[in-house]
């Protein structure tokens, strides 16, 4: 039977360590299917339960990540650790395959200039970007997400249609979802403070504030 998963629901993590290990399991929680690959046959074996597709590869050879299907997958993640050259040259191998959207941890700031250079459209730093914020990054469901104490979270994420054409003082997001639209910014315009009588129109990007898992489900609305 051939596989109907939509593209944008499958993620090839790459590097199973500590930060990919729990980004991986992040991803499998929110319904992604997951390819982890790591060169490691034991931590391979560690997660081959936990996800959809498990590989021991060397993952800066071309070869192994095109008979893995690499080249198919729209969203990457390269959370390869210590090995900056492995990094390096897998991350400049995704750029050459055309994956469109490639996330890559970086070990400092020098590393993740590099990074950027080779054409990682995103570079993170695992002292700042935690597993649960940049699986939610990565589904594609939230354009940033900061999470707060006491189970509160704030995330950017495009309108959805529920919430366009009428004032937000009538769509009642928060009553029906718990979620305070604080800013509201139209293509082309910056960032302004939402009123209740401001008119969401398509395309809008939202401020979002509330509880972390009903910020979350508002974000999946769109």
């Amino acid at each position: 039977m051939a596989d109907t998963t939509p593209r944008t629901a499958r993620v090839v993590v790459i590097g199973l360590g500590r930060f990919g290990g729990s980004l991986a399991r992040e991803l499998i929680a929110h319904g992604s299917q997951v390819l982890g690959i790591d060169s490691r046959p034991a931590i391979v074996q560690r997660y081959a339960d936990d996800l959809t597709h498990t590989a021991v590869a060397d993952t800066t050879d071309e070869t192994a990540l095109r008979q893995l299907g690499v080249p198919d997958y729209q969203r990457a993640v390269v959370a390869i650790g210590t090995d900056l050259e492995a990094s390096i040259l897998t991350t400049a191998l995704l750029v050459d395959f055309g994956v469109p959207n490639i996330w890559a941890k970086a070990t400092s700031r020098q590393h993740g200039r590099i990074l950027e250079r080779m054409g990682a459209h995103h570079v993170v730093l695992p002292e700042h970007d935690m597993g649960e914020r940049v699986a939610h990054l990565v589904t594609g469901r939230m354009l940033d997400y900061i999470e707060f104490e006491d189970d509160y979270a704030m995330v950017k994420t495009v309108a959805p249609a529920q919430a366009v054409g009428v004032p937000l003082g009538q769509s009642k997001l928060r009553s029906r979802h718990g979620v305070t639209v604080v800013a509201i910014k139209r293509p082309g315009a910056d960032f302004t403070y939402a009123a209740a009588d401001t008119i969401v129109q398509p395309g809008d990007l939202l401020i979002v504030a509330g509880r972390t898992n009903q910020v979350e489900a508002f974000a999946a609305l769109t």
